[in-house]
């Protein structure tokens, strides 16, 4: 499939990579002088001294912070709601994101509700953002979602059962900062559903119709990275080369999404997890993956073929000849990291659930349908997450 070479290319982040490179945030120039920092409810961010250091860095850099501490590891409206009324009633100019995919998306949508009149959701809908968001500075402690070089967050609202991405120039990061060291302490099974998250970015950004020459190169470098590596973190989640290269592969892979985007393998997760919060959006992903991208290589093998050899070539698979060899390197990449037994049964999900599920991803993230390779039905998208719900 010919590139279309006509394109935007739109990356404003300043991006502090590196082993140990947390500490420059006491001496980085910083968007604003009174922060809210923004953690989910679990108590790994306090535990592991990140949240004293980020705000002891914060100090010395004169700057004063204010905690928020609620987000659910599938962020809701609510909470959107409330921490955008703290930032305005202390007067914050600014919000740090500190830890995964759900507080850094969290932090976007509230420096957003913060510095607007009325409801978030109400601009996830369309109403057009009056004013600009709140400066955003990201730091990831896990190496998923990207969303620290990207302009994406993806917020759920569980008295409509929507769970939606939304993105604008303004919600990308001013400052991220990516310290590998941070994420040493990830269980393997996190890590694993989050570094799938990331090669699933990669692998649909490849596919997507409006990928690009930059979104490409990114695209299979990452995909090149995370197979090799992601099972390396897995099995030893001390290995610092392991955890670099996967905190790289997943920040280029936010660079995918904001140079080409996600397809509706995600639109459906989201349906799946807009359902079912406690499933985690990796393990949607991979439960959805082999009968997604086999499914679409049925229904238009011509499509799609040259681009799954691509990646089955960048995953290290040798004499490439099909594109089927694409969905086996994808079936040995989800067994080395420990998920080939993955049931979405686990989470509670049931096989008559997939006509409603199929429904809510077309009715909530129709859009990417769009942008697909192949055209999918509803009935499409019915077969693939039924057959994923084993």
């Amino acid at each position: 499939r010919r590139i279309d070479m006509h394109f935007d290319y739109h990356i404003p982040t300043k991006i502090i990579f590196g082993r140990g490179r947390l500490k420059e945030l006491a001496t980085e120039e910083l968007p604003g002088s009174k922060a809210l920092i923004v953690i989910t409810n679990g108590q790994s961010m306090k535990r592991l001294g990140y949240l004293n250091q980020v705000t002891q860095y914060l100090k010395e850099n004169g700057v004063d912070a204010v905690l928020f501490d609620k987000v659910l590891p599938n962020p809701t409206l609510a909470h959107v709601s409330e921490a955008a009324e703290l930032a305005r009633r202390e007067s914050c100019d600014m919000v740090v994101g500190l830890g995964g995919g759900s507080a850094i998306d969290s932090a976007k949508a509230i420096a957003l509700a913060a510095a607007n009149p009325g409801n978030y959701w109400e601009y996830v809908k369309g109403r057009e953002v009056e004013n600009d968001a709140l400066p955003i500075v990201a730091i990831p402690t896990t190496a998923g979602t990207g969303t620290e070089s990207d302009p994406w967050t993806v917020i759920t609202n569980p008295e409509t059962n929507e769970k939606i991405g939304f993105g604008i120039k303004q919600l990308f990061p001013t400052l991220s900062i990516v310290d590998p060291e941070l994420m040493v302490s990830v269980p393997a099974n996190l890590t694993a559903y989050q570094g799938m998250d990331a090669f699933f970015h990669s692998a649909e950004g490849y596919l997507a119709k409006v990928a690009q020459p930059v979104s490409d190169l990114f695209a299979l470098n990452s995909i090149r990275r995370i197979a090799k590596f992601l099972p390396e973190a897995v099995k030893d989640g001390n290995n610092l080369q392991a955890r670099e290269e996967m905190a790289w592969a997943s920040t280029q892979a936010g660079m995918v999404e904001s140079t080409s985007c996600c397809i509706s393998e995600h639109s459906m997760e989201h349906a799946l997890s807009a359902f079912y919060p406690g499933l985690p959006h990796g393990a949607g992903l991979v439960a959805l993956s082999v009968p997604y991208f086999t499914h679409l290589l049925k229904k238009d093998e011509k499509k799609v073929a040259p681009r799954y050899m691509d990646m089955a070539r960048a995953m290290g698979e040798e004499n490439v000849n099909s594109p089927s060899a694409f969905i086996t390197a994808l079936k040995k990449l989800i067994k080395n990291v420990g998920l080939e037994g993955l049931k979405l049964s686990d989470w509670g999900l049931r096989k008559d659930d997939a006509e409603k599920l199929a429904e809510n991803s077309f009715a909530a993230m129709g859009a990417l349908y769009l942008l697909d390779p192949v055209e999918l039905t509803r009935e499409d998208a019915c077969a693939i997450i039924s057959e994923a719900i084993q």
